[in-house]
């Protein structure tokens, strides 16, 4: 079920102003429908205040529902050599150039290719909530498939960051979870990869009395948690 509310104000502008922020959503987020226009007013409501109301709506799309459709792929054969010889090939000529005290292991089984880096003060590898580690594993996906048939999955890690980010997320999921129950308001949480939403989607698919959709578009898709009614 779509998320809606009314908002008010004394303009269109600042009642949908008020909605956002009260969704915490941005503009592109949301369906708007005016329900009280402020320039129609009658001859008998000129001394009254001027009340403007407007609905929002939070666009949706059941990202959680296309996790679970989603068939396990399983990779082997030619693709999967071709892969991880070209990935560790950019391996071993570009991350000598990021830092010296770096080293990697590539791993290649029926999920992907696998590659973990470990070393001193390389944290900058990993940048703010993953995002330098997720830009680098994009370009070591685009190089390592760029002579397969079948695009083959890479995953990156570094110094075990995607586990501690996995155990922080549940951790995030379930206490948003128990707020939503008690308060029965939603909760939009900040914007995340596609990977870190899964994670979400799955620790909260169970729970009876919620119910988790995406907004947005990518870098800016969030999650919002809600209480089902």
């Amino acid at each position: 079920m779509s998320q809606s509310i009314i908002s008010e104000g004394k303009t269109t502008n600042e009642a949908i102003e008020n909605g956002l922020k009260k969704l915490k959503v941005t503009r592109d987020m949301v369906d708007i429908k005016v329900m009280e226009n402020d320039e129609k007013r009658s001859f008998f409501s000129i001394l009254a205040p001027r009340i403007v109301k407007v609905e929002l709506t939070v666009r949706e799309i059941k990202e959680k529902e296309q996790y679970e459709k989603k068939e396990e792929i399983h990779f082997s054969g030619k693709d999967l050599e071709i892969a991880k010889k070209d990935a560790e090939q950019f391996m071993s000529e570009i991350l000598t150039k990021l830092s010296e005290n770096a080293q990697y292991n590539i791993e290649a089984d029926e999920e992907g290719v696998k590659i973990n880096i470990t070393g001193e003060n390389i944290g900058f590898l990993i940048g703010y909530r993953g995002e330098t580690l997720y830009s680098l594993q994009t370009i070591i996906s685009a190089i390592a498939n760029k002579s397969t048939e079948k695009r083959v999955r890479i995953l990156l890690d570094i110094d075990g960051y995607r586990n501690k980010r996995e155990q922080t997320l549940k951790e995030l999921a379930q206490k948003k979870a128990r707020i939503v129950e008690k308060t029965r308001k939603s909760i939009t949480l900040e914007p995340m990869h596609p990977y870190e939403r899964k994670i979400i989607h799955t620790v909260l698919q169970d729970n009876k009395k919620i119910s988790t959709t995406s907004i947005g578009e990518e870098p800016r898709r969030r999650i919002v948690i809600s209480f089902k009614r």
